[in-house]
C-alpha cells in the first residue's frame, strides 16, 4: 500500500510537472507570435537590424525629428564646464589647524620616553588623516630632536601657501606635486622629506563643484537649441538595403507611417486563440499517436526544451528578409525530435512549425512549404541514426528538397537577379549543411543532457569488442551463449509489437553481464558434474543467484552504462521466487519452522516498460526450452504460453503497458524462434529403447524449481538449475 501511494504521488507529480512545462511553452509561445512589434505594420523593422531592400518615402513629408533635436541639445549640455565656487579660506585654516593638532600629538609620542618604539610606530600609525607607512613613521622618529623642531614649524606654514591657490577634487593630484618646490630650503634632507609627507596628506580640496549651478547652465544650453527639422522628397531612399536601421531611420519609418508604434491588443487575441487551438490539435495528435511522450517526464521536458529554442530562433529569422527565412533550420528540429523521441513525434512537431511559420509570415506559401517538406524529409532519411553519416545523408536530402521546392515557386527565375539567384541557391543549399551540423550537435548534447539513450551509444554498446561482453565471453562462455540467443528473441518480438527492437537487442546483451562475478553457480557456466551448491545451504546458494543482478548493476555504474541499459539489468527477473531453493529450505526446516519468502525473492522493480517486459519473458522461455528441451512443436507451444501466462498471473507485468494482443504476438515470435533454436530431433527406435531401460524420465517442468522462472530441470551435481537463473 505505502509503495502503491508513493508511486501515485510521483505520478500526479509528474502531471503537475508537465501541466506546468505545457502552460509555460503556451504562455511563450503566445509572447512571440504577440510581440512582433511593430506588427502589423508594412515594414517590421528595429533599430539594429539590416534593411532587406531599399525602403523609399511614398510622399514628401516635413517633421521635428525628436531623435536629432535631443541629440543636438544634449551636445550643448556636455559643451557646458563644470561650474566650481570659489576657493574656501574656511577649509585652509581648518587644514592648517589641525595640521598643528598632529604635530603636537607627534611630539609628544616622540618625547616619550618610556613608549618602546613599535608603541610609538603604533601610535603614529593611528593617526587617521595621514594614512602614515611603517617606513614614514619610522622616518619621523628618526629624526633628530632640531630636525623636527625645524620640520614641525615649516609643516603648517607649508601647507598654508599650498592651499592658497584653488584646488578641486580634479586637481588635487597636481597640488601634491607641487609641495616640494614650497618647501624651505634650509631643512634637511630628512626633515624635507617628511614636511613633504605630513603636508601631501593633509591637503584637502578648497573648490567645490556647484552641481545646481552646473546643472543651471546645461539646462539653459539645452533650451536654447532649436528643434530640428527632418525634410523627406518623394521617393527619396531612407534606408538602403544592406545598411544596419538606425535610431533615425526607424523615426523617420515612424512619421511617414510605415511603422506603426502603438501597441494593438488585438494582436495578444489572436495570437492566444491561434496558441490554444495549436497546442489543443498538437496535444491530442500526440495522445493518439505516442501517449508516452506526453505522460514521460524525460521525453516532454526535452520536448519543451527543442521546442522553446526553435521558437527563439523563429522570431529572429521568420522576419522580412530576402534570404534569412530560408536559412532557418526547422528540419534539425524534425531530426531531433525523430531521433530522440519518435518519427510520430517528429512529423506532429513539423506541422505545428509549419503553421506557426505561416503565421509569423502571412501570405509566404513557398516559404511555409519549403521549411515543411525539407524537415519532413531530413526526419525520414534520417532514421535511427545509427551512424554519424546518416547526418550527412540527411542533409544532402533535405538541399535537394529545398532546391526542388524553391524551384517550383520560382523557375524560370525570369524577375531575379543573376546575383540574387546565386545568394538563394546558396542559402538553400546551405540549410541542409546547416540543419545537419545543428542536428548532429543538438542529438549530442541533448541527448547526454536529458539521459536519452540515442543509436550512437547504442551501436557502441553493442560491439563484441565492449570490455564487459568479452569478460562475459571470457569467464561465462555459457551465459554469453544464452546472452545472444535472448537477444535475437527478445529483439524480434520487439519488432513485432512496435517497441524499440534495437534498445531491446542491446539491453539484453547485458542482462546477466551480473554472472561474470561467479559464473560458475549458475548451471550454463558447468562444465563438469559438480555444482558449487551442493556444499551450500539453500538460502546462501538463493542469496548467490539473486546477487548476479546487484552485481551486474554495480558493473553497468563502474562501466557507465546508460541508465535504459540497466534497467534490462534490473527488471529482468522482477520480483519472482527462486523457488528451488525455496522449496528446499522449506523442506530442510521442517513442518514447523516458516522460511522468509522475502529471502528468496529477486528484489524488482517488475518490469516497467515494453522492452524490458520482452527481455523478461524472453529469458524466462529461452532458460526453460534450453532445459526442458521439449521434443514437439506442441510441446514446446505449451510451455511457452504457459510460462507466460504465468506470469501475467504473478502481476509481474502490471507495471507496463503490454497489452493481451501484444502479448500474443510475442508468443508466437517465441515458437518460431524457438522451435529454429532448440528443434526437436528424431528419436531412432533404438535409442528410444535405450531410454526407457536407462531408468524413470526426467523430471516435469515446474516440478521443484529453483529458479526466478519457475522451469527446473535435473543437472549434474544434485542442483535443478532453474531456466533463467
Amino acid at each position: 500500500m505505502v509503495s502503491r501511494l508513493k508511486g501515485q504521488t510521483v505520478h500526479w507529480l509528474d502531471l503537475l510537472l508537465v501541466s506546468g512545462l505545457s502552460a509555460s511553452a503556451g504562455i511563450l509561445l503566445v509572447g512571440l507570435l504577440s510581440w512582433q512589434s511593430p506588427f502589423g505594420s508594412q515594414i517590421q523593422l528595429t533599430v539594429g537590424e539590416v534593411a532587406p531592400y531599399d525602403i523609399v518615402a511614398p510622399r514628401q513629408i516635413s517633421y521635428e525629428s525628436a531623435v536629432l533635436t535631443e541629440r543636438a541639445r544634449e551636445r550643448a549640455a556636455q559643451s557646458v564646464a563644470d561650474q566650481y565656487d570659489s576657493p574656501d579660506s574656511r577649509v585652509r585654516r581648518q587644514q592648517v589647524e589641525r595640521a598643528r593638532q598632529i604635530l603636537e600629538y607627534i611630539t609628544v609620542v616622540r618625547g616619550d620616553a618610556y613608549a618602546a618604539p613599535e608603541v610609538q610606530t603604533d601610535y603614529l600609525l593611528a593617526i587617521a588623516d595621514l594614512n602614515l607607512t611603517p617606513e614614514s613613521t619610522q622616518q619621523i622618529l628618526d629624526l633628530s630632536d632640531e630636525e623636527w623642531e625645524l620640520a614641525a614649524g615649516e609643516i603648517p606654514l607649508t601647507l598654508d601657501r599650498a592651499m592658497r591657490e584653488e584646488i578641486r577634487e580634479s586637481s588635487l593630484s597636481t597640488a601634491r606635486r607641487r609641495v616640494p618646490s614650497q618647501v624651505m630650503a634650509e631643512l634637511s634632507e630628512p626633515a624635507a622629506a617628511v614636511v613633504v609627507e605630513l603636508v601631501r596628506a593633509l591637503i584637502r580640496p578648497n573648490s567645490i563643484l556647484n552641481q545646481a549651478r552646473t546643472d543651471e547652465l546645461r539646462d539653459k544650453a539645452r533650451s536654447d537649441v532649436p528643434a530640428q527639422m527632418v525634410n523627406l522628397e518623394r521617393n527619396e531612399i531612407i534606408v538602403r538595403a544592406g545598411d544596419i536601421t538606425t535610431v533615425e531611420d526607424v523615426e523617420a519609418l515612424t512619421q511617414i507611417g510605415l511603422i506603426h508604434g502603438e501597441w494593438d491588443w488585438w494582436v495578444s487575441v489572436r495570437s492566444f486563440l491561434f496558441t490554444l487551438a495549436l497546442l489543443a490539435v498538437a496535444g491530442g495528435t500526440l495522445y493518439r499517436l505516442r501517449p508516452r511522450t506526453l505522460r514521460s517526464l524525460q521525453e516532454y521536458s526535452l520536448l519543451i526544451v527543442m521546442v522553446v529554442i526553435w521558437l527563439l530562433a523563429a522570431k529572429f529569422m521568420l522576419v522580412p528578409h530576402d534570404w534569412l527565412p530560408y536559412l532557418y533550420p526547422l528540419a534539425a528540429l524534425g531530426m531531433l525530435a525523430a531521433v530522440l523521441l519518435d518519427l510520430r513525434v517528429a512529423v506532429v512537431v513539423i506541422l505545428a512549425f509549419g503553421l506557426i511559420a505561416n503565421y509569423m509570415a502571412p501570405n509566404n506559401g513557398p516559404l511555409v512549404t519549403y521549411l515543411t517538406l525539407g524537415s519532413l524529409v531530413g526526419a525520414l532519411l534520417l532514421g535511427r541514426a545509427e551512424r554519424l553519416t546518416a547526418f550527412l545523408w540527411a542533409g544532402t536530402g533535405i538541399a535537394l528538397t529545398n532546391w526542388l521546392v524553391m524551384s517550383a515557386f520560382r523557375a524560370p527565375y525570369g524577375d531575379v537577379m543573376p546575383a540574387r539567384l546565386l545568394q538563394l541557391h546558396m542559402v538553400v543549399l546551405l540549410n541542409g549543411g546547416l540543419s545537419a551540423s545543428v542536428a548532429m550537435i543538438g542529438y549530442l548534447v541533448l541527448g547526454n543532457l536529458f539521459g536519452i539513450t540515442t543509436s550512437l551509444q547504442l551501436t557502441e554498446l553493442s560491439r563484441p569488442t565492449h570490455p564487459l561482453l568479452r569478460q562475459l565471453l571470457l569467464k561465462a562462455s555459457g551465459t554469453y551463449h544464452h546472452t545472444i540467443v535472448v537477444s535475437n528473441l527478445a529483439e524480434r518480438a520487439a519488432a513485432a509489437i512496435g517497441a524499440d527492437a534495437f534498445l531491446t537487442r542491446v539491453g539484453s546483451y547485458y542482462h546477466d553481464i551480473g554472472k561474470t562475478v561467479r559464473p560458475y553457480f549458475f548451471t550454463e557456466n558447468i562444465v563438469d558434474d559438480n555444482s558449487p551448491h551442493d556444499k551450500l545451504d539453500p538460502l546462501t546458494s538463493a542469496q548467490i543467484i539473486i546477487s548476479h543482478v546487484s552485481d551486474g548493476i554495480d558493473l553497468a555504474n563502474k562501466y557507465h552504462l546508460p541508465a535504459r541499459i540497466q534497467d534490462f539489468i534490473r527488471e529482468h527477473h522482477g520480483r519472482t521466487l527462486v523457488k528451488y531453493f525455496y522449496s528446499q529450505a522449506q523442506r530442510e526446516a521442517g513442518e514447523d519452522v516458516v522460511v522468509d519468502e522475502a529471502d528468496f525473492r529477486y528484489p524488482g522493480p517488475s518490469p516497467r516498460s515494453k522492452e524490458t517486459a520482452i527481455l523478461f519473458l524472453a529469458d524466462t522461455c529461452e532458460a526453460a526450452v534450453r532445459s526442458v528441451r521439449p521434443a514437439t512443436r506442441e510441446e514446446l507451444e505449451a510451455l511457452v504460453n504457459r510460462l507466460v501466462d504465468e506470469r501475467v498471473a504473478e502481476g509481474e507485468l502490471n507495471d507496463c503497458n503490454l497489452t493481451f494482443r501484444e502479448l500474443q504476438i510475442i508468443k508466437e515470435v517465441f515458437l518460431q524462434v524457438l522451435q529454429g533454436v532448440h528443434h526437436p530431433r528424431i528419436q531412432y527406435p533404438e535409442q528410444i529403447i535405450k531410454k526407457t531401460k536407462s531408468g524413470p524420465p526426467a523430471r516435469p517442468v515446474g516440478e521443484a524449481g529453483n529458479g526466478s522462472n519457475g522451469a527446473t530441470v535435473p543437472v549434474p551435481g544434485g542442483v535443478e538449475e532453474p531456466a533463467g537463473v
